[in-house]
């Protein structure tokens, strides 16, 4: 897979996440068991809003040359690395249902797949 398609995998789940915690949040937690109180429901929206930026910075930048995407694949791996351990310590400790392992599975492929395109990838490109 080229990084240009990686990346607009990346911003196409980005959106469909950003707009869902923008929208409908309670709908979208409650798929996963995650209650929201008002507190959580801002936290989402602004969860949304980061989700939605990503989405936007892969969409207009996934055909940039290797010198824009260097920083950017860099920051986003380390950030998906964290979604991943953060996803997978919230699934092991209970807060999601048995659904919450498609976002520890989501987060572990765009880290490792941002990873593979920094090492990996750069070396041949």
């Amino acid at each position: 897979m080229k990084l240009s398609n990686f990346l607009m995998v990346k911003a196409v789940v980005c959106f469909l996440f950003g707009i869902g915690f923008a929208v409908i949040p309670i709908k979208v937690g409650s798929i996963f068991a995650i209650t929201l109180d008002p507190d959580g429901l801002i936290m989402a929206r602004f969860f949304a809003a980061v989700l939605i930026g990503i989405g936007l910075i892969l969409w207009i930048n996934r055909n940039a040359d290797w010198n824009v995407l260097n920083g950017i694949t860099l920051s986003l791996c380390i950030a998906d690395t964290i979604g991943f351990l953060t996803a997978l310590v919230g699934q092991l400790t209970g807060n999601m249902n048995a659904l919450g392992w498609i976002i520890v599975v989501i987060w572990l492929l765009f880290s490792s797949g941002l990873g593979y395109f920094r090492i990996l990838k750069q070396s041949t490109s």
